[in-house]
C-alpha cells in the first residue's frame, strides 16, 4: 500500500481523540468519529465536544492549536462514508468485544481496499477481535495500543496476527515511527501485552506488599523510585495520577484473561482500601485526591498521605529507611539485599516483577529489549528490567529469588550467571532465549550518540562537555553536566571545540541524549559567587559567555542545534546562535532569566532583537521589533512544543522538527552536512532601536500591570533593565546604527547590576531550594 496520507479515528473518548490530536500533530488529516446521544440536538455533539475538550487542556493535546484545525468530526451513524478515503482507520472505543465487532462489519462496507484497520485494545486478544470476519479484514487488521497521553507517551504496541499482511504492519510501523514519533514494540497477542502486563502486576504488588509490611505510602514511594531508575511517583503516586478508579477494572480484565498458573494470581488482589477512597470520591488527582491529597481546610495547603492500615489521612513525611541511605551508596542491589522493612518491600515487589519480566519472554516477546524498551518508554523506568537485573547482577538476582522463594524463570536459568547485555567490539548484543547473544540492530536512519561513545574516545573533554566524532565529518557537542546545566566548563568546551572542528570537520552539532537539552546556567555556582562577593567572577563568566557563544555563530563552519526536552535560559541562547536547529517535537524552550530577577546575559536579548527585526512576517521599525522582544523575555516565556516556539521567534520557519527523538541526531547530521555543501557564515545584525522613548513606553505599560497586580515590586526593576537594554541604551536613537557588541555590552552592564541586587538573590536562592519561581 501507498503512505498513509489520512487517518479515522472512531472513538472519541480520551484515548481516541488523543490519538486524534496527535495525527493531527503530524500534519496529517484526521475524521473524528462517534456515537449520536439518545436525543441529541446536534448529532456531532460528542466528537466535536472533545477537540474543543482537548484545546483548553493541560497538558495540552495539540502541539500547536492550529492543528485542531486538521480533525473532521462526526458520527458513525452519518458519516462514515468519510472513511472511503482513509488508509488508516483506528478504533477506539468500549472495550466490549460485541462492540468492536459490529463497528468493524460497518467499517468493512465503507472502507477502501488495503486500508489499514486497527483497535487500541489492550485487554481484548486480536483472534477474538477478528473472529467470524472476513479474510480480507483480518488481513488488514492488527492491534495499535497507544499510551495515555498519546502526544507524549512515545510507546506503541503493535499486535498483529498470521494472517495480517506484512505490508499493512509495515505502513502503521513506518508512520507511527517517523511521523507520529513512537517507539514501535512489537508484542504477542496475550494479555496486557508487555507494558502493562508486567506494569499493572507492579503496581499491584506495590500496594499490596505495602498494606502487609506495614510501609507507609511515603516510604514504599521512596523505596521503589529513585533506587531503581524509576520516577520518583513509584508506585502510589504514579496511581493518583492515572486514577485509582481504573485499577479494579485494569485488574479484572487480567485476571479473567490470565490462566490460573500465571504469577500474577499468586499476588494479594485485597484492594478493599482502594475500593473504599474510590466511593469517597478518592480517585486521584482528577478527583479530590488519592493516596495523596491537598488539604485546603481552614485556607491552608497541607500536603497529607494515607495510612495504609486506618485509611485516615496525615500530613506527609519524609521516608527515612536506612536501607534507602544503603541505596545511595550501593544501588538497587544493596537495596535488596538490606534487611529492614525497605529492604523486604523492594524485593517482595522488585524481585517478583523483574522475575515476573524474565517470565515474558519468549511467552510475551520475542526478545529481553523489547520489554526494556516498553516499561521504559511505557512507565518511564530508566532502565528496563533486564538492564536493571544486569545492574543488580543475574547470579545475585537468582539467589535474591531463591531465598525469597519466587520461582526462577527459564530465561535466569539459562542467562546462568551472564549478562542480558553485553558489547562485542562496536556491537552491543542481548541474550536470547536460545541461550546465545544477538546483535541488536537500530532501525534505518537512527543514529545514537550511545551507540558512537562505545566505538570512539571523545575528541574533547571538559568536566561538563564533550566533542565526538559522529562519521561522514561532523562533530557532535555534548553537554553532561547534571540537568545538562552550563558553567564554566561547558563554556570551556565549546571554546576549545572550534578549533578541532575547523580543523578536521565540515560541521559541527550540538546534542545530547539526557532528558533535557540544557535548563540553563548552574544558578547554584552564581550564587554562591555572590554569597562571597565575587563580582568579578560573575562578570568574567558572562563576557566569557558571550564570546565563546559569539565565536559559535560565526565559526567557519555550519553549526545545527538539536535541542529535545527543556532548552531554557543559556541553553535557549545556544540554540538562538545556531545556523540551524533541528528540534525535537517535545522541544520546551524559552529565555526564563526573568523568573530569577535577571535577563538573558548570553546574547539572548540581541539574538531577539535580531530574530524579530528578519521576520518577514512582523511588523516593521524599531518599536515593533522592540516590543516582540521585550513580550517575549519579560514574561519568561517558554513554548510547549517546538511548533510553538517558532510563534515566539525561538526558532526560524526554516528549521526542522524531528517528532521521533531515536531520529533528532541522524536528522541533524543530515541538515549540517547539507549546509556544509556551500557554507558562508552569517552577515553580523545592526539595529536602529528607539532609545528613551521606547524605554518609557515599555516601562509605562509594566507600571500598568503592577497597579493591576500582575507584576511585583521586583518584576519592574528587572522589565526596566530589560527596556534599557532592548531599547538600545541611553545614547540609542533611530538614526543611529548599533552593532551586536553593543547590544551585547548593555546586557552586561543590566545583567551585572542585576546580579548584585537583594531581591535577584532572594528569587535565585528561592528557586534553588523550592524550584518555584519567588514572587517579590
Amino acid at each position: 500500500m501507498t503512505a498513509i496520507q489520512k487517518v479515522a479515528v472512531i472513538g472519541a473518548g480520551v484515548m481516541g481523540a488523543g490519538i486524534a490530536a496527535h495525527v493531527a500533530n503530524a500534519g496529517i488529516p484526521v475524521v473524528l468519529l462517534d456515537i449520536v446521544p439518545e436525543g441529541a440536538a446536534y448529532r456531532n455533539v460528542v466528537a466535536e465536544t472533545a477537540v474543543q475538550k482537548m484545546l483548553k487542556a493541560d497538558p495540552a493535546p495539540f502541539m500547536h492549536k492550529r492543528n485542531a484545525k486538521l480533525i473532521q468530526t462526526g458520527n458513525i451513524e452519518d458519516h462514515l462514508d468519510l472513511l472511503a478515503d482513509c488508509d488508516w482507520i483506528v478504533e477506539a472505543v468500549i472495550e466490549r468485544l460485541d462492540v468492536k465487532q459490529s463497528l468493524y462489519r460497518k467499517l468493512e462496507a465503507v472502507r477502501k481496499a488495503g486500508s489499514v484497520v486497527s483497535s487500541n485494545t489492550s485487554t481484548i486478544p486480536l483472534e477474538m477481535l477478528t473472529g467470524g470476519l472476513s479474510d480480507a479484514f483480518k488481513r488488514d487488521f492488527c492491534i495499535t495500543h497507544f499510551f495515555n497521553p498519546p502526544r507524549y507517551m512515545r510507546l506503541l504496541e503493535l499486535v498483529t496476527s498470521p494472517q495480517t499482511r506484512p505490508e499493512a504492519a509495515q505502513a502503521v510501523t513506518a508512520f507511527c515511527d517517523h511521523r507520529l514519533g513512537k517507539s514501535v514494540v512489537v508484542c504477542k497477542d496475550r494479555p496486557g501485552f508487555i507494558a502493562n502486563r508486567l506494569g499493572i502486576l507492579w503496581l499491584l504488588a506495590g500496594v499490596t506488599e505495602a498494606r502487609r509490611l506495614g510501609l507507609t505510602v511515603e516510604e514504599a514511594d521512596a523505596v521503589i523510585g529513585r533506587p531503581f531508575g524509576i520516577p520518583k511517583t513509584g508506585v502510589f503516586a504514579l496511581i493518583d495520577l492515572v486514577g485509582l478508579d481504573l485499577m479494579p477494572h485494569v485488574l479484572g480484565s487480567m485476571v479473567k484473561a490470565l490462566p490460573e498458573t500465571d504469577a500474577f494470581h499468586q499476588i494479594d488482589r485485597d484492594l478493599s482500601l482502594v475500593e473504599k477512597m474510590i466511593a469517597e470520591g478518592y480517585t486521584g488527582r482528577k478527583g479530590k485526591g488519592g493516596f495523596y491529597r491537598i488539604n485546603k481546610a481552614g485556607g491552608g495547603k497541607v500536603k497529607e498521605a494515607i495510612d495504609l492500615q486506618t485509611g485516615d489521612y496525615r500530613p506527609t513525611q519524609k521516608a527515612q529507611l536506612e536501607s534507602l541511605d544503603a541505596a545511595k551508596a550501593g544501588g538497587a542491589a544493596a537495596l535488596l539485599a538490606h534487611a529492614d522493612k525497605g529492604g523486604r518491600y523492594a524485593r517482595a515487589v522488585m524481585a517478583r516483577t523483574l522475575a515476573y519480566a524474565a517470565a515474558l519472554v519468549p511467552e510475551a516477546a520475542d526478545e529481553v529489549a523489547a520489554v526494556d524498551e516498553a516499561m521504559r518508554l511505557g512507565y518511564n523506568w530508566k532502565q528496563g528490567p533486564f538492564e536493571l537485573i544486569d545492574k543488580i547482577g543475574t547470579e545475585r538476582f537468582v539467589q535474591v529469588l531463591k531465598t525469597e522463594g519466587i520461582p526462577v524463570p527459564a530465561l535466569l536459568e539459562t542467562a546462568a550467571g551472564r549478562p542480558f547485555y553485553r558489547i562485542d567490539g562496536a556491537t552491543r548484543e542481548q541474550l536470547g532465549p536460545d541461550g546465545q547473544y544477538h546483535a541488536m540492530r537500530r532501525p534505518d536512519g537512527v543514529v545514537m550518540l550511545e551507540d558512537v561513545k562505545r566505538t570512539v574516545k571523545p575528541l574533547v573533554k571538559t568536566a561538563s562537555a564533550s566533542l565526538w566524532d559522529i562519521g561522514d565529518g561532523v562533530a557532535c557537542l555534548e553537554f553532561t553536566a547534571k540537568m545538562n546545566a552550563l558553567d564554566p566548563e561547558v563554556l570551556k568546551g565549546i571554546a576549545k571545540s572550534i578549533p578541532v572542528v575547523q580543523s578536521g570537520f565540515k560541521a559541527l552539532v550540538i546534542y545530547n541524549e539526557g532528558s533535557n537539552f540544557s535548563v540553563g546556567a548552574n544558578l547554584g555556582l552564581a550564587l554562591f559567587a555572590a554569597n562571597i562577593a565575587a563580582w568579578s567572577q560573575i562578570e568574567e563568566l558572562v563576557e566569557k559567555g558571550q564570546e565563546v557563544y559569539k565565536a559559535l555563530k560565526y565559526a567557519p563552519f555550519p553549526v545545527v542545534a538539536a535541542p529535545s526536552g527543556m532548552a531554557l535560559g543559556g541553553g535557549c541562547e545556544i540554540v538562538l546562535h545556531a545556523d540551524a536547529v533541528q528540534a525535537h517535537a517535545e522541544t520546551y524552550i524559552g529565555l526564563v532569566e526573568t523568573g530569577v530577577g535577571l535577563i538573558p546575559g548570553w546574547g539572548g536579548c540581541k539574538e531577539m532583537l535580531a530574530r524579530w527585526q528578519a521576520n518577514p512576517k512582523a511588523p516593521k521599525g524599531p518599536m515593533p521589533t522592540v516590543g516582540k522582544a521585550f513580550e517575549t523575555i519579560s514574561v519568561a516565556t517558554v513554548a510547549k512544543s517546538a511548533a510553538e516556539a517558532m510563534d515566539h521567534g525561538f526558532l526560524r520557519p526554516t528549521d526542522g522538527i524531528t517528532m521521533n527523538r531515536y531520529r533528532l541526531l541522524a536528522d541533524a547530521k543530515a541538515r549540517a552536512l547539507a549546509m556544509a555543501e556551500s557554507y558562508q557564515p552569517p552577515q553580523p545584525a545592526t539595529f536602529r532601536l528607539p532609545g528613551e522613548t521606547g524605554r518609557v513606553a515599555l516601562e509605562m505599560a509594566v507600571k500598568g500591570f503592577r497597579k493591576l497586580g500582575k507584576a511585583t515590586p521586583h518584576d519592574e526593576v528587572v522589565a526596566g533593565k530589560l527596556a534599557y537594554v532592548l531599547s538600545g541604551g541611553d545614547a540609542a536613537d533611530v538614526t543611529v546604527e548599533l552593532t551586536e557588541d553593543d547590544v551585547l555590552a548593555l546586557e552586561r552592564e543590566a545583567f551585572n547590576d542585576l546580579v548584585r541586587h537583594p531581591d535577584t538573590l532572594a528569587r535565585v536562592e528561592h528557586m534553588l531550594v523550592t524550584g518555584k519561581p519567588l514572587r517579590n
